[in-house]
């Protein structure tokens, strides 16, 4: 037997309230919110960190990019992510902001997660003439490693090699356990 007129309209009713509902959850978790304390690997120096996500990067976005890092290498990564629209920013309260052009997130088996951050780093005049190795290496990529709190640490690297991570399918330091600048009290902040 067919369903009736009404039936179908009621049973599409239904779908699309619930489609509705979940992605109106889904956009009220975000704008996210991150803290943190910079300290220099070196000990030199502390600065507070806020970082806002205003959306995730999509599959096809992570895909184009790790495609174009694992073809082409860094410096034709560098122009593709650049025409990346901005997913949110990376600041501090007495400085500038820098928008991000990739963020994704990555489940941990303990419930926690990764959140890597990506993108292109703006390079001083001073550098640039006088072809610092640092030119070499114009990305700015944040990784925080959260427990399932949402408290944890991270590293950020201003000047560092980047490489494919093929397991997770996402874009990591080439070595975590040697990044100059460390994030602190890394703490995901309840938005309302």
């Amino acid at each position: 037997m067919k369903p009736s007129f009404a039936s179908r309209k009621a049973q599409l009713t239904v779908v699309l309230a619930a489609v509705s509902s979940l992605m109106a959850g889904a956009q009220t978790a975000l704008p996210e919110r991150y803290s943190a304390t910079a300290v220099n690997g070196e000990g030199r120096g502390t600065s507070a960190v806020e970082i806002v996500l205003e959306r995730w990067s999509t599959d096809a976005e992570r895909d184009r990019l790790l495609a174009t890092l694992l073809d082409k290498g860094p410096d034709k990564l560098l122009d593709v992510l650049q025409e990346v629209p901005s997913v949110g920013y990376v600041g501090s309260p007495t400085g500038g902001r820098w928008d991000l052009r990739y963020a994704r997130r990555v489940p941990l088996p303990d419930g926690g997660e990764r959140i890597i951050l990506a993108t292109d780093r703006p390079l001083g005049f001073f550098e640039a003439a006088n072809q610092l190795r640092t030119v070499d290496y114009p990305f700015t990529i944040i990784e925080l490693r959260l427990n399932p709190q949402g408290e944890g640490e991270g590293k950020m690297s201003f000047a560092t090699k980047i490489i494919a991570d093929k397991e997770s399918g996402t874009i990591v330091l080439e070595n975590y356990g040697i990044q100059p600048v460390l994030l602190q009290a890394v703490r995901r902040e309840k938005t309302t």
